[in-house]
């Protein structure tokens, strides 16, 4: 089986230990890209995930500002990620978009931000990655508003909204992109949703080192278990689960414009 990781935060400590095992795992799974992620989280750190996609010619990167950390964006971080947005390896702006669940940034700095991050984008013409969590009413206004004329759509990462919200976003060029939490037992909806959108329009990522498998619950996730979500979609949808990575694989190239998977070479560049 060959797959690609949509959506994964290399960076974090939690990889620290054991980084280039890690990596190695992911590709023995069987895992032709990852698309390493931008959160913002410090003004160090808005590079976060360049170093990898400058390493690895299979890993590329996103800038951004996840809206936990709306509240420390300035004007110097903005200029910073308009610098580092027209890197050759950066091919999409996130994570960015809206949380009203932890609430970490007041709502209305993340909606302003939201919007600041589109507008620069839409400049950098890249398309967009989207978290969204407890906020679709607002997300789906401000991307209808500040985003759908671009034309560039993106990602619905970590995908938990309804079938409804998820073809509003297919309606703006956005893919659904899904991560192991479609194997946990409570997350029969979400399921229902993945089995009636259409397979060209679907993702598959781990957002590790966060929301690992069922098996694992309790444990660091890791890009080699995107496997699973292939594994899951495959069974709700009645198909085998290699024909399902390699849809979703070709989406993710078709949608970025990579038309071939890169060399499995993990030299620097």
């Amino acid at each position: 089986m060959e797959i690609i990781d949509s959506h994964a935060h290399l960076e974090f400590p939690q990889f620290d230990a054991d980084r280039e095992e890690m990596l190695a795992r992911a590709r023995a799974a069987g895992v032709t890209t990852i698309l390493a992620i931008g959160s913002g989280t410090a003004s160090d750190r808005l590079d976060a995930a360049i170093p990898f996609a400058e390493k690895y010619d299979w890993i590329y990167g996103t800038v951004g500002v996840h809206p936990h950390e709306a509240k420390l964006a300035t004007e110097e971080w903005y200029a910073e990620l308009a610098r580092l947005a027209k890197h050759p390896r950066v091919i999409a702006w996130g994570e960015i978009g809206l949380d009203y669940y932890y609430d970490h940034s007041p709502r209305d700095v993340q909606q302003s931000v939201f919007r600041r991050q589109l507008q620069l984008a839409r400049e950098a013409k890249l398309p967009i990655v989207i978290h969204c969590r407890d906020a679709w009413a607002d997300c789906l206004k401000i991307l209808h508003e500040d985003w759908r004329s671009s034309g560039l759509g993106g990602i619905f990462h970590c995908f938990t909204g309804t079938l409804a919200e998820a073809r509003q976003g297919i309606e703006m060029g956005f893919r659904i992109s899904f991560t192991c939490n479609i194997t946990y037992p409570k997350m029969a909806p979400l399921r229902e949703v993945a089995a009636e959108l259409p397979l060209e329009q679907i993702l598959t990522e781990t957002d590790s080192p966060f929301l690992p498998p069922k098996e694992l619950r309790g444990k660091r996730n890791e890009p080699a278990n995107v496997v699973e979500v292939a594994r899951m979609l495959a069974n709700v949808r009645n198909l085998a689960p290699e024909e399902v990575a390699r849809t979703t694989s070709d989406n993710f190239r078709r949608f970025f414009g990579l038309t071939q998977p890169p060399t499995h070479s993990a030299n620097p560049m």
